[in-house]
């Protein structure tokens, strides 16, 4: 897919103009892209639509109005979008009731899933499996950040099973203290394989 330009980035005002529609037209489409594995893990695919209003709801956050910020935005939030042949995600650990957790239990919560990097997450496409690929740098040796992006490198055989209605896709996590599975739905695997056509 390609990078969003500093051209097509609203500024404030217009922005402000069209936010409401838009966050709930995002809202829905995160609908159909997010798939809950298990009670503690979900992974939101990203898109161009997705980044963009990322982008979009930072700068208003931050009152960017700066070009060269909103290019370093751009730059940041760009690195999420799907490359030809793969596809992006966003994968968040979830604490239920984090609310009422001390911050040392919320942090022996997260830091469970240590070493979720090393193949421990994957996309079954039919009989094809395909491994994620975690962005470096937000996991250290003692601390595992909650939040965390990566990649599925999908050949063209499974992108073409992807495709197929009658393909059963699956988010399959195996690791030491968490294993869970998930079908996506009909409208997840469609959104999965537009990505990957449009890449």
């Amino acid at each position: 897919m390609r990078p969003i330009d500093i051209s097509e980035v609203l500024d404030l005002v217009q922005y402000e103009k069209v936010r409401e529609a838009e966050r709930a037209r995002i809202i829905e489409l995160k609908k159909l892209r997010r798939v809950s594995v298990g009670r503690n893990l979900t992974l939101l695919f990203e898109n161009r639509d997705t980044v963009q209003f990322q982008i979009q709801e930072m700068i208003r956050t931050e009152r960017i109005v700066d070009d060269a910020k909103i290019q370093d935005e751009l730059d940041a939030y760009n690195a999420l979008i799907p490359g030809r042949g793969e596809l992006s995600a966003t994968l968040f650990i979830e604490i239920p009731d984090l609310h009422l957790l001390k911050q040392e239990d919320v942090r022996a919560a997260v830091n469970r899933f240590q070493g979720l990097e090393r193949d421990h997450v994957r996309l079954v496409i039919g009989d094809r499996e395909v491994p994620a690929r975690f962005e470096g740098g937000h996991t250290k040796e003692e601390k595992m950040a909650a939040v965390q992006y990566l990649r599925f490198e999908v050949p063209e055989a499974a992108a073409e099973l992807l495709a197929d209605a009658g393909t059963s896709v699956r988010v399959v996590v195996d690791h030491p203290r968490y294993q869970a599975e998930e079908v996506l739905t009909p409208a997840a695997r469609a959104q999965l394989a537009t990505d990957l056509a449009a890449a």
